[in-house]
């Protein structure tokens, strides 16, 4: 008989037997997930494996292609590279622990003789703007101290100093905003397919020629790949090396001279207050001179770029100094703007060589007194008097008789035809193409809520002496008198001529084909083009006291814009030069300027004598006749 004590004792081990089975199972279920496992890690994927092994013992270095230099029509170098050895910090390879990483920029701050706090702030700022990026701490550090760091690299981890190319600026910030800027390119670019070949830390142009151009001047980086040690100091010999490609350089349109001429033109009549001016030539659209004030140093990009100079320069209205108001700054014209509306009346039918007016300073239509500045009156008027004096009654009127002939928009026709309302193509970003009102567009903008007003007729006469709804840029009313200047061809202006390799191959002419042809008939041409020489030579003529002297013969004309943003009107002059077979046209503008024969007419005198200079000084070029001194 079996007893209770014998039965527990047999169930017990009933319970010890199925555990230590189901144990064995677990046991041999594990052992044999390691060992297929460790098979396919041994056997399958061995080589990858001894390939991943060997990459953390081989490091590529780059080195980094040097852009191509930039210059001028006359191969003046505008912009260049130099070397410099820039102490980085990559954050990734800090050490991970806080403690850790404290003692490491520590350690660094005393061996640069640089506050902790300082780096630390440093590495926040720039990780923030370029998360992936190296954070440049110095540049043209001291050999010494690169020397120190490199030989304690196990001290110092994800503290590097590496020789890297910056841009330098031979002739400071002449012409910056036609050459732009360079700086690292950020995640978000990085995204894009144009950029697909590049890394953090990589350098690109974001604004002018450097943007344009950059796929030109950026060049190939190049690599070595050498074998490291456990903290990464390279050891042995050079395993593999790939010579970096430089950028191509690129030859500009700009004529140095007179670049400066018209940078220091503005700086001389504008009085800090925005301006701007185009010298283009009349034939081709080749762009001698481009500049906007104020202006700004492009070396301020150049890293470690302190963020408050640049934020400085990106004002959050547009309006900073980053802003090239050559091609981006839209303003009314003022009596500049009488040329269209004298070719459209002409080429329209709408009047003659010989049409003549009454001009009694002031003049009623529709309710509305129409005047000239200051209600001057100036008797009979024609066409070539009414350009000579800038009669805006004539030109109201004219734009009152347009409204009746034909679709009533014989002025919008022949603005669009001469290159207003859209860009002009130049090879520059950001360019903006002003505004032609007409009755469909103004009516738009109005439905649309941008405009206070619809379209009434009176509008029209507004747009006949360039003000109202109309807006346009330097360059467009650059390209509108070149187009008459030339007899009828809208070229397609242009700063850069040439694209030439490190070897001083051409690799790319650049010389942009016309848009269009504009069909001019050329005795109108010569009606206008006469019209503006007595502007600025006969006896009343706006820019006589300019120009009445001046050894070359002129053809401009002043502009004085009303801008009820203003505390001042807005000053122009357009000139074509010479007046009988024009080589150049110049623009200027200067916001708040006055009366274009004030501020913008000798601006424009002095880009002209340094487009035709006398003798030359060491100063620059002389005064091409003493009677030409106003």
């Amino acid at each position: 008989m079996i007893t209770p004590l014998e039965e527990r004792r047999a169930h017990s081990g009933s319970q010890f037997a199925v555990r230590v089975a189901l144990l064995s199972g677990i046991a041999l279920v594990a052992f044999a997930a390691i060992f297929f496992r460790l098979w396919y890690l041994q056997v399958l994927s061995g080589e990858e494996y001894l390939a991943q092994a060997t990459d953390n013992r081989i490091r590529e270095i780059k080195i980094q292609a040097p852009r191509g230099e930039i210059l001028d029509a006359n191969d003046k170098v505008l912009v260049a590279n130099r070397k410099a050895l820039s102490l980085q910090i990559l954050p990734e390879e800090l050490p991970v622990n806080n403690g850790e990483r404290h003692d490491v920029i520590r350690e660094l701050g005393g061996v640069m003789d640089e506050r902790p706090r300082k780096i630390r702030r440093e590495i926040r700022r720039q990780t923030k703007e370029l998360p992936a990026n190296p954070v440049t701490l110095q540049l043209d550090v001291d050999p010494n101290l690169a020397l120190f760091l490199r030989e304690r690299a196990d001290r110092f981890p994800g503290i590097r100093t590496e020789e890297v190319y910056v841009r330098k600026y031979p002739q400071g910030a002449m012409a910056a905003h036609v050459l732009g800027y360079v700086t690292e390119i950020n995640e978000e670019l990085l995204e894009e397919p144009v950029y697909s070949d590049l890394v953090p830390g990589d350098r690109i142009g974001r604004d002018g020629v450097e943007f344009q151009y950059d796929q030109m001047l950026r060049g190939q980086n190049g690599a070595i790949r050498v074998q490291v040690d456990a903290q990464g100091n390279p050891v042995g010999r050079t395993l593999a090396e790939r010579a970096p490609q430089p950028g191509n350089d690129l030859k500009l349109t700009i004529d140095k001279r007179v670049q400066a001429a018209g940078e220091s033109a503005l700086s001389t009549y504008s009085a800090g207050l925005r301006s701007s001016f185009v010298a283009m030539s009349v034939d081709d659209g080749a762009i001698l001179g481009m500049g906007s004030s104020p202006t700004y140093e492009p070396e301020i990009f150049t890293p470690p770029a302190d963020t408050d100079a640049v934020e400085a320069i990106f004002a959050p209205d547009g309006l900073g100094p980053a802003n090239n108001y050559a091609i981006s700054g839209q303003f009314p014209t003022g009596s500049t703007f009488k040329l269209v509306t004298a070719l459209a009346g002409l080429e329209e039918g709408i009047v003659t060589t010989a049409t003549t007016i009454a001009d009694a300073g002031v003049w009623e239509w529709g309710g509305v007194k129409w005047q000239n500045a200051g209600e001057q009156p100036y008797g009979s008027v024609d066409l070539g008097r009414a350009l000579e004096v800038s009669s805006d009654i004539y030109f109201y009127m004219l734009a009152r008789d347009a409204i009746y002939a034909g679709d009533g928009e014989a002025i919008q026709k022949w603005a669009t035809e001469l290159g207003f309302g859209a860009p002009t193509g130049i090879d520059l970003p950001n360019e903006l193409g002003g505004f032609v009102p007409s009755e469909d567009a103004v009516n738009e903008k109005f439905e649309e809520g941008l405009f206070l007003d619809g379209w009434v007729p009176g509008q029209n006469l507004n747009f006949s002496i360039g003000q109202g709804f109309f807006t346009a840029t330097p360059l467009q009313l650059a390209l509108a008198y070149a187009t008459v200047g030339n007899g009828g061809s809208l070229v397609r202006p242009h700063v850069a001529e040439r694209v030439v390799s490190p070897s001083g191959e051409t690799v790319q002419d650049i010389n942009p084909e016309p848009r269009r042809d504009v069909e001019i008939n050329p005795a109108y041409r010569q009606a206008i083009m006469d019209g503006l020489t007595r502007a600025a030579n006969g006896p009343e003529g706006t820019s006589t006291a300019v120009f009445g002297n001046y050894p070359i013969e002129i053809a401009g004309k002043t502009g004085t814009a009303e801008r009820p943003d203003l505390l001042s009107d807005q000053s122009w002059y357009a000139a074509l030069a010479p007046a009988d077979d024009p080589e150049v046209v110049v623009i200027v503008t200067v916001e708040g300027g006055g009366f274009g024969a004030d501020t913008a007419a000798p601006a424009a005198k002095e880009i002209l004598s340094a487009y035709f200079p006398g003798p030359q000084t060491e100063s620059g070029p002389a005064p091409v006749a003493a009677d030409s001194v106003e």
